[in-house]
């Protein structure tokens, strides 16, 4: 079991303001960390693109709801989850294929290539008609002389 030091939880309606706004209280909570500025920006990069997917993928002719969780683990490492309860994935390792998107020309389908590259790990589950949820966690290293 996983010792949790900290938690956090957001929950917004799937608008496109409430994107910007999760990825601040995101990087704000990760910052008792203490995390270099690239760090904190690799970590609200990837809650931009999994909260983005929520907003134009799982709720496309509407507005549904979108759950941030957050958690700091003992080993230093920050867990976040983003969950939709929208029309799901029909195939995840297609939509996790670089340049694969279903949001139209204006889309780059590259959401998940750049979660997973600015995290240490990724986990999506999804079931069409339920929802999806993505599970990102980073590692923070500790800098010389700060505890």
């Amino acid at each position: 079991m996983k010792t949790v030091i900290n938690s956090m939880r957001l929950e917004v309606p799937s608008r496109s303001a409430n994107e910007s706004f999760a990825r601040s209280a995101v990087g704000c909570f990760a910052a008792q960390l203490d995390p270099t500025l690239e760090e904190v920006g690799d970590i609200k990069t990837a809650v931009s693109e999994a909260v983005t997917n929520c907003i134009v993928h799982a709720y496309p002719d509407g507005i549904g709801r979108v759950l941030i969780r957050a958690r700091i683990l003992a080993d230093r490492s920050l867990e976040i989850t983003v969950r939709d309860w929208g029309k799901g994935i029909e195939d995840v390792e297609q939509a996790r294929t670089p340049m694969f998107t279903t949001g139209g020309d204006n889309r780059s389908g590259m959401g998940f290539t750049i979660m997973e590259s600015f995290m240490d790990s990724l986990r999506v589950r999804s079931s069409p008609g339920k929802g999806t949820t993505v599970v990102m966690r980073r590692k923070i290293a500790e800098r010389a002389g700060i505890r």
